[in-house]
């Protein structure tokens, strides 16, 4: 996962100058939900957006646990952070005799639920530290620090009381959006941070995601993805008190009026069910792309990963996912150099990436989080034979993509427009394909927020060129 600069808007309600807000969001697409959500929050308190630290009265780091080293990361980041601080303040002092315009610094996350005491101990520039399901406390936080006084830790609180205070509308532009509908996981890999530091599966009423979706729709989105660690065990509670199920929802989100795609992400095998494969068939709504991570395809190292479900499971399930959707693409997730992998079981894995064919997948080294159970596994797989095996296997997954996408050449398909393309004297505008592709096509730009037909002329590696067959909007 690439690091991503993430702010929103802000307005100052009171009229006063505003503030400048920076949130910086490592990882996956829940933190940019999450990080969005923040600068909402914030904003009734007068945060506006600015593009770097260095202007910001507010940053906020907001971390994951995923890649490797992801807390030295943060606290390299923090070093220069407090230099920029400690900067703001002696000019303040200088200027004014006082400090109250020193820059305030916060972590949130997946590293700040793991480390909090361990982060403040160590970086004391530090003026806030909030979990992932604390960062509705923002405001009352910020509060407490503006005035010398109270916790600097807000990091155990329930997933429902984080959503019930988040009623604030969401700001932020585009057609496309995030939406988080379950947190947490059961699933206890033994790879994997996130049970520890996300808490336990919980999904939303789905009252309160139906509410969501219809302020977005209101404001031009016509594309969501839905969200969650474990995205189709949601079992949030349907209008008649009993738990629904993601398929019940997607079905829910097809009758907002204005939302015209739906997309989910990140799905486990053992939680997707046969009334999920029909609503792909039956739903139009529903978009014939699927991330649907296996990790490996050696049973033996499946086991040790406890996954829960073993290769052969894997593959009939997505077997049965294209009989009823045939346009089905697959995109997933891979780990090599898991401990005890031999070459044998690589080669499994690259077996599993030639019989599935997969139209993008995200593919990395394995390496040890500290208080998993692999992290202390015995038979830990040298860098330089990891290192080899990632690029055979990444390799072969560039092959496919690229083969994906050169297939779609001479296709007419509804590209919905997002923003404009780089090339404005053409006119160029860019889009988003039913298979997740950027489209570009010249002679667009007037068309964004639209959903027009457009012919495939080339697929490369990344994206798709192609060209308008009528400008009626669908």
């Amino acid at each position: 996962m690439t690091e991503t600069l993430v702010s929103q808007p802000g307005k100052d309600e009171a009229g006063a100058a505003p503030k400048r807000l920076f949130i910086k969001t490592y990882g996956c697409q829940m933190n940019v939900y999450d990080s969005e959500r923040m600068a909402d929050v914030l904003r009734p308190l007068g945060y506006a957006a600015t593009d770097t630290a260095a202007d910001a009265d507010f940053v906020i780091l907001n971390t994951c646990h995923i890649r490797e080293k992801a807390a030295e990361k943060i606290y390299s980041e923090l070093g220069k952070l407090r230099e920029l601080k400690d900067a703001r303040a002696r000019n303040s002092n200088t200027e004014s005799g006082t400090s109250k315009n020193s820059m305030i610094i916060a972590v949130a996350g997946c590293v700040a639920q793991a480390e909090g005491e361990e982060i403040i101990r160590r970086q004391p520039a530090v003026d806030l530290v909030v979990g992932p399901q604390a960062y509705h406390q923002l405001p009352e936080l910020l509060t407490r620090t503006a005035r010398a006084r109270g916790e600097r830790i807000g990091a155990d609180f329930a997933p429902n009381e984080k959503f019930d205070a988040l009623r604030v509308p969401r700001g932020g532009e585009g057609v496309t959006a995030f939406l988080t509908v379950q947190e947490g996981c059961d699933k206890f890999c033994s790879f994997c941070v996130v049970p520890y530091t996300r808490g336990a599966e919980w999904s939303r009423p789905v009252a309160d995601v139906l509410a969501e979706a219809r302020e977005l729709a209101a404001r031009g989105v016509r594309e969501v993805t839905l969200l969650g660690q474990n995205v189709n065990a949601y079992n949030g509670e349907g209008a008649d008190g009993t738990p629904s199920t993601l398929a019940r929802l997607a079905f829910a989100l097809a009758e907002v009026s204005g939302l015209d795609r739906i997309r989910y992400t990140t799905s486990h095998p053992n939680d997707f069910t046969d009334e999920l494969i029909a609503a792909h068939r039956d739903l139009p709504q529903m978009m014939p792309w699927l991330h649907l991570p296996v990790q490996a395809g050696s049973d033996r190292i499946l086991r040790l990963m406890n996954r829960k479900h073993g290769r052969t499971k894997y593959v009939e399930l997505i077997d049965r996912i294209r009989e009823a959707r045939p346009d089905m693409a697959m995109s997933g997730d891979f780990i090599v150099g898991f401990p005890g992998e031999t070459d044998a079981d690589f080669e499994q894995t690259m077996d599993l990436v030639r019989r599935v064919t997969y139209a993008s997948a995200f593919s990395f080294m394995y390496s040890p989080r500290p208080g998993t159970p692999a992290a202390t596994m015995a038979g830990q797989v040298p860098g330089a034979l990891k290192k080899a095996r990632l690029q055979a296997l990444q390799t072969l997954l560039t092959e496919q993509q690229i083969a994906f996408n050169a297939s779609r050449a001479g296709m007419v398909m509804p590209v919905l427009f997002e923003r404009p393309g780089r090339h404005a004297s053409r006119a160029q505008a860019v889009g988003r394909s039913p298979w997740l592709q950027s489209v570009h096509v010249d002679h667009a730009d007037h068309l964004i927020g639209q959903i027009v037909l457009v012919e495939i002329l080339t697929g490369q590696q990344n994206s798709l060129t192609g060209r308008l067959v009528e400008q009626k909007a669908a």
